[in-house]
C-alpha cells in the first residue's frame, strides 16, 4: 500500500497564513491600547498643567497664577496709557477745532464784515490774501488753448451738474453726498450775509421794501451759482441772487483758500439794458430754421425783448425761405431787430461768425455765437448776461445734446413736442462738455481773441 507524504509547500504556506493573522491581531491591540491612551477626556475633571504623571504642589500654581495676573495687569496698564493717550489727542483735536472755528469767524468778519477785524492774525490774513492774489479769481491768465480752462461745476438749491463727476454718465447730478451739500449751503449762507450787511466798499446800496423796510435776501433768492477748484490755491465760488419783483441781480464772488470763506467781490448787476446779438451762420437748413425762429419769437420776442438777430446765409438756394420765414416773423410779432447777411461762399461756420459780429456797428454789445438747431430760454440769456463781461469774461455753456427723437420714442406714433423732450437725462441725451462753439461774449473781446488765439479770458 502506498502512502502520500504532505508537500512542504502546503505546510510551509500554512504556517506563514497564521503567523500573517497574529501580526494582524498584535497590530490591532497595539492601536486599541494607543487609542485609549490618547483619547481626550470627556469629564469635566481636566488635568492640570504639567507633565503627565508628575505631581506638583501649592505653590506650582500659585506661581503659575501670580505669572498669570502680572500679564494682564501689564495688559490693563497698556490699555490705560493709550486711553489717556487718546484723550490727550482727543483734546488738542478739539482746542484746534475751536481755534479753527475761531478762525474762520473772524476772517469772515475780517474780508467780509468788518467786525473783528483787528482779532485775526496778522501771518493768517495775510498767506489767505496771498492765495487769493495768485488764483484766477483777481486776475486772469494766459493759457496755450481753451482746454488749460479749469471748467466751472453749475448748481442749484436742488441739483448739482458735476463736469468731474462726468456729465455722460450722470446728466443731472443730485448732491446726495453730505460734504459737498454742506459746502454749498455754507457759500449759499456766506453770500447772504455778505449781501445783507454790505461793507462800505461793496458796490451796492440798501434797498427798501414795499413797505419802507431793510430789503433781507435769503436762500429762496438764490437763482445759480458756479464754483471751480484750483488744485493749488482754493475755491472759487460765483453766486447771484434775485428777488422776483426786482430787475437787479445781486452777485457775490467768494473764495476759499483751503481755509475760512473769504469775500472777494459783492456788487448789483442790472441787465435790462442789455442787447444780446444772437449769430446764427445757416446753410440751406430751412426746416430747423423755421423751428429755431418758433423758438426765438416765443422766448426772444414776447418773454425777453432785448435780442437782436443776425443770420449770416450762405449759398442761394433756400435764401428765398429764410427771407420769407423773417417777413413772415416782423408781419406777425412787429419785429425788426433782425439782420440777414448774404454771403455766396461755401458754409464756413467761423466766417460766418467773424462776419456777423463785424456787422453789428452800434458799438460795445453781447454776442451769442449759435446753431440753428440750439433751443434756449429766457433764463439762459439772462445766464449769458450774467456771466459775460467786457475785457474780462467769456462764458462758454456747456450744452445737452438729445438724441434723434424717432430713435429715443420709436415706440410712440408721433414724437412728444420739444417742450416734453428737454429732459436731462442718459436715455435722452448727452453733455457735450468736449465743445466750445457756442459762447457768449463781448464784440471787442471777439476781436482780441480773433487776433490773440492764445488768450483765454
Amino acid at each position: 500500500m502506498l502512502i502520500r507524504m504532505p508537500r512542504r509547500g502546503l505546510i510551509l504556506q500554512t504556517r506563514t497564513h497564521w503567523l500573517l493573522l497574529g501580526l494582524a491581531l498584535l497590530c490591532s491591540l497595539v492601536l486599541f491600547m494607543y487609542l485609549l491612551e490618547c483619547a481626550p477626556q470627556t469629564d469635566g475633571n481636566a488635568s492640570l498643567p504639567g507633565v503627565v504623571g508628575e505631581n506638583y504642589g501649592k505653590e506650582y500654581y500659585q506661581a503659575l497664577l501670580q505669572e498669570q495676573e502680572e500679564h494682564y495687569q501689564t495688559r490693563a496698564t497698556s490699555l490705560k496709557r493709550q486711553i489717556a493717550q487718546l484723550k490727550q489727542e482727543l483734546q488738542e483735536m478739539s482746542e484746534k477745532m475751536r481755534s479753527l472755528q475761531e478762525r474762520k469767524n473772524v476772517g469772515a468778519n475780517g474780508i467780509g464784515y468788518q467786525g473783528n477785524k483787528e482779532q485775526a492774525p496778522s501771518d493768517l490774513l495775510e498767506f489767505l490774501h496771498s492765495q487769493i492774489d495768485k488764483a484766477e479769481v483777481s486776475i486772469g491768465a494766459k493759457l496755450p488753448s481753451e482746454y488749460g480752462v479749469i471748467p466751472f461745476e453749475s448748481f442749484t438749491l436742488m441739483k448739482v451738474f458735476q463736469l468731474e463727476m462726468g456729465l455722460t454718465r450722470h446728466p443731472e447730478e443730485k448732491p446726495v453726498r453730505k460734504d459737498k451739500r454742506d459746502e454749498l449751503v455754507e457759500a449759499i449762507e456766506a453770500g447772504l450775509e455778505v449781501i445783507n450787511n454790505p461793507d462800505e466798499d461793496d458796490e451796492q446800496e440798501d434797498e427798501e421794501g414795499p413797505l419802507g423796510e431793510k430789503l433781507i435776501f435769503n436762500e429762496n433768492d438764490f437763482v445759480e451759482g458756479y464754483y471751480r477748484t484750483e488744485r493749488d490755491k482754493g475755491t472759487q465760488y460765483e453766486l447771484f441772487f434775485k428777488k422776483a419783483e426786482l430787475m437787479e441781480y445781486r452777485h457775490v464772488t467768494l473764495f476759499r483758500p483751503f481755509g475760512p470763506l473769504m469775500k472777494v467781490k459783492s456788487e448789483m448787476i442790472d441787465i435790462t439794458r442789455s442787447v444780446i446779438n444772437i449769430i446764427v451762420p445757416l446753410a440751406e437748413r430751412t426746416e430747423a430754421f423755421a423751428q429755431f425762429m418758433q423758438n426765438f419769437r416765443d422766448v426772444c420776442i414776447h418773454q425777453d425783448k432785448r435780442i437782436h438777430l443776425t443770420v449770416v446765409y450762405f449759398g442761394k438756394e433756400g435764401l428765398s425761405t429764410v427771407k420769407s420765414i423773417l417777413e413772415s416773423v416782423t408781419s406777425e410779432s412787429n419785429f425788426h431787430n433782425y439782420t440777414l447777411v448774404s454771403l455766396n461762399e461755401e458754409f464756413n461756420r467761423g466766417r460766418g461768425l467773424n462776419v456777423g459780429a463785424r456787422a453789428w456797428d452800434k458799438g460795445e454789445v453781447l454776442m451769442f455765437f449759435c446753431d440753428v438747431d440750439i433751443y434756449f430760454s429766457a433764463e439762459f440769456l439772462n445766464s449769458c448776461r450774467l456771466n459775460a463781461e467786457p475785457g474780462k469774461k467769456v462764458f462758454y455753456p456747456v450744452v445737452f445734446s438729445l438724441y434723434n427723437p424717432a430713435i429715443v420714442y420709436a415706440n410712440l406714433e408721433v414724437p412728444p413736442p420739444v417742450e416734453q423732450q428737454l429732459v436731462h437725462k442718459k436715455d435722452s441725451g448727452f453733455w457735450r462738455d468736449f465743445g466750445f462753439g457756442m459762447t457768449c461774449q463781448y464784440r471787442s473781446d471777439f476781436l482780441t481773441i480773433a487776433l490773440h488765439p492764445c488768450l483765454t479770458y
